[in-house]
């Protein structure tokens, strides 16, 4: 690990993962990030009631899928720098047998690693170095075979991560392929980037990070639903995260203007 993965780092630019751990209070960041979210934080200063909202999406779907399905096996794919609570303490606080493959490919997320496979004893949890634009890869990976039965239903995530891949056919793509090896039975989650409800700020970020070297995508509501289409969708559908099933101390304390992402959950037929 060392020339190569410091080489790597790209502690010169920006990356979308750590000016998230900045945001949310992290300390993995590095100055670019720091800029990159200050200046994102005055252009939109809503960002950081966005961000908590797509963690505690995550959080939800996790306990949903473990508690309400029966999930016992997820993939999570775009980790980020691991925040506590992981998924893997969501869902096995649930259910202390599930099995967690996390996957990433930002080298300081892979010098994490460690916290995240502390699981329970009866679970298991494992992650791959890997780019969500090589699923091809991901699901070739030894660390998932051993720790999935691929004939068995998954959980599978895609938390805030599309918005780094810019052409639609490509992020339908790599979507798509992984959904098409998950069983009947399996669930695909996801929260997609839109400035369908504060379009002027939500410009300025987007500019922001592209100034900084990181990229950022906005989809409309009708480009979001194409990453479930043939899914059946879990109630209340494909709505602003915040509301979908949130916990009711939540309901009505978040604006819908301070939103920037859609999410789903679909369950594969």
């Amino acid at each position: 690990m060392s020339n190569e993965e410091a080489v790597d780092l790209g502690l010169d630019r920006a990356h979308g993962a750590r000016i998230y751990d900045y945001i949310l209070g992290g300390k993995d960041h590095y100055e670019p990030d720091r800029a990159a979210g200050d200046e994102s934080l005055r252009a939109w200063p809503a960002l950081r009631t966005h961000m908590r909202a797509n963690r505690a999406f995550m959080h939800r779907v996790g306990r949903f899928l473990a508690a309400e399905r029966g999930i016992r096996q997820f993939l999570d794919i775009g980790t980020g720098i691991p925040t506590k609570p992981n998924l893997h303490e969501v869902v096995q606080s649930v259910a202390p047998d599930a099995r967690i493959v996390y996957v990433d490919n930002d080298p300081i997320v892979l010098n994490h690693a460690h916290a995240l496979m502390v699981g329970t004893p009866q679970g298991r949890t494992t992650y791959i170095n890997g780019d969500m634009r090589e699923p091809e890869a991901i699901l070739a990976a030894p660390q998932l075979r051993e720790t999935l039965d691929l004939n068995e239903p998954v959980g599978l995530l895609l938390i805030a991560m599309l918005h780094f891949i810019e052409d639609d056919d490509e992020a339908l793509r790599v979507a798509q392929h992984v959904i098409d090896i998950i069983p009947s039975g399996s669930y695909f989650a996801a929260t997609i980037a839109t400035d369908d409800f504060d379009p002027e700020p939500l410009a300025a970020v987007r500019d922001l990070y592209h100034s900084h070297g990181e990229t950022l995508r906005w989809r409309t509501k009708a480009q979001a639903q194409r990453f479930f289409d043939g899914l059946e969708l879990e109630e209340p559908g494909l709505v602003q995260m915040h509301k979908w099933r949130p916990d009711p101390v939540d309901i009505g304390t978040i604006a819908d203007v301070d939103i920037a992402m859609y999410g789903a959950v679909g369950r594969k037929p």
